[in-house]
């Protein structure tokens, strides 16, 4: 079936979708080895999204590979193409449990490429949209005659100033083009379609309800307002507030932590120590820099990875130079970048065995996992019998529109170092849920042995789904919680104790505070 698989992905992918790793991607080189498997039970597709909606909920994660991982197959999987049909989990749950709240993390989608190679020509991309130009979406035209009002919406500084759409006719650097607008429309709707049983969000949903964060970077806004325009179909602007988060690592004012730093920079020497070891990845970039005419220091610090994804995703030649100034001439080859995939793919495996990416994950993005637990904990308490909701109700649905700095390093510190590594236009989401109401039987005198019958709270649970697979029981908190309990989902306490305490553990302390000051032995 993989095998299958992987051939017809090969194949339709020739004339896939604009990819590019960035410039902290390519210096951190985490782009894992696995990837998910897909699931084998099927219902038919949802109209319009190209969803396959499975009829049980499994709990899928990557296995262990028999044989070693085609780094080639592996780049195209990172592209994400948006026309494949996909398994989405989103909104399964036992009978008559309620939804409560979504949390969503996403990184952007395709993007232009942030580097050029010297000696070589730029990418021929449009990063305008246009609905005769694949891939499309059914959303695509409206989506643009929406983003006209945008004006109506509230924007925190400095987002006011960045631009809806993408909008010139040959891509910018990092620009998002019309894929990455498809893909998160397809996001979006896959959602809407998930979650739209279970009356999620009211029709009258209030301001406070919804929640949209971003950094300033015209990718991640723009992605994030196709995901809630697939999401929220004409969503009414007046009532949207889009925040923004100045850190990559969304720790808003909670960012100052010294050890964070230092595990970085651990981790970075032990990923620099791996590349230089590695002769068949020097010999591969002596010979591309011999083509081209270049110093081999010339050619490493081009990120030629960031370059090669692009030109691969969007079935275009590889760069090529002519012949003279100093180069032999002749094109760059698809075997020099399955050596340098293979050396990422190789220095994923050595980053889980040394473990100081995990400390710095830890201690990068508790700020955001402290308040992804705390906006669950209000909701939770406000759902209970006899609470008082506050007025305009709790941020029932919440969105960050991030990057794979942001993502890579959030899968580690909730223990999926074992996930995919965030290809474009990835979603990760967190489901509360809370069970139906129980009867108690309870005694009432010793003496008398009656019994009466109580009505007992229902319980609140949480699931956590990584690009539509349930993932739940691969977190570090509900990794050894009985999946065959009665009530088959992750308590949400657990999460809390997680966050809260145990987390730290990682890096000796029980604290936020104590991670991030004490000083090193």
């Amino acid at each position: 079936m993989l095998a299958r698989n992987r051939f017809i992905l090969l194949v339709v992918v020739g004339g896939a979708v604009v990819a590019v790793v960035s410039l902290s991607l390519q210096f951190l080189n985490l782009i894992p080895a696995t990837s998910m498997v897909e699931q084998q039970s099927f219902l038919a597709a949802d109209e319009g999204t190209g969803v396959v909606l499975g009829k049980g909920r499994k709990r899928v994660f990557p296995v262990p590979h028999t044989q070693e991982p085609d780094p080639l197959f592996e780049a195209y999987g990172y592209c994400n193409m948006p026309n494949q049909t996909e398994q989405a989990w989103e909104g399964h749950s036992p009978a008559d449990y309620r939804l409560l709240s979504v949390q969503v993390m996403i990184r952007h989608g395709d993007r232009y490429q942030l580097y050029s190679i010297p000696k070589t020509r730029r990418p021929a991309i449009a990063c305008s949209l246009s609905t005769s130009r694949q891939p499309s979406h059914p959303l695509l035209k409206s989506f643009i005659s929406h983003m006209e009002h945008a004006s109506r919406g509230h924007w925190e500084s400095p987002l006011g100033s960045v631009p809806r759409l993408p909008n010139h006719s040959s891509c910018e650097t990092g620009e998002l083009t019309q894929t990455g607008v498809v893909q998160h429309l397809r996001n979006g709707q896959i959602l809407h379609h998930a979650y739209k049983r279970h009356n999620l969000l009211p029709s009258d949903w209030s301001p406070r309800q919804v929640w949209v964060e971003t950094t300033s970077k015209s990718r991640t806004l723009q992605s994030g307002l196709a995901f809630l325009y697939g999401f929220l179909p004409d969503f009414e602007w007046t009532k949207l507030t889009v925040r923004h988060q100045w850190s990559t690592l969304f720790c808003g004012s909670a960012c100052d932590c010294p050890a964070r730093n230092r595990y970085l920079e651990d981790e970075q020497k032990r990923q620099y120590r791996l590349r230089v070891a590695d002769t068949n990845l020097d010999r591969t970039y002596a010979d591309m820099a011999r083509t081209l005419g270049l110093l081999t220091r010339q050619l490493r610090a081009a990120n030629p990875v960031d370059s090669l994804l692009c030109h691969l995703c969007h079935g275009l030649p590889f760069p090529c130079a002519s012949a003279g100034d100093g180069g032999a001439g002749g094109c760059l080859t698809m075997a020099q970048l399955g050596v340098i995939r293979q050396q990422q793919l190789d220095d994923e495996v050595d980053r889980r065995r040394v473990g100081l990416y995990r400390k710095y994950a830890i201690t990068a993005m508790y700020p955001y996992l402290n308040r992804t637990v705390a906006k669950m904990e209000r909701i939770a308490k406000s759902s209970e019998a006899g609470s008082h909701p506050r007025a305009g109700g709790e941020e029932i649905f919440t969105l960050s529109s991030a990057h794979d700095v942001t993502m890579a390093p959030l899968l580690s510190a909730l223990g999926l170092e074992d996930a995919s590594f965030p290809r474009f236009a990835a979603r990760l989401v967190f489901e509360l849920w809370k069970s139906p109401p129980v009867m108690e039987r309870q005694v009432k005198t010793r003496a008398e042995k009656a019994e009466q019958s109580n009505l007992k709270d229902g319980e609140v649970f949480i699931r956590v789904l990584y690009n539509g697979e349930d993932v739940t029981f691969h977190t570090t908190f509900c990794r050894y919680h009985n999946r065959h309990f009665s009530r088959p989902l992750c308590p949400l306490k657990n999460f809390l104790t997680f966050v809260r305490r145990d987390m730290f553990s990682v890096v000796n302390a029980t604290s936020y505070k104590e991670s991030c000051y004490r000083r090193p032995a």
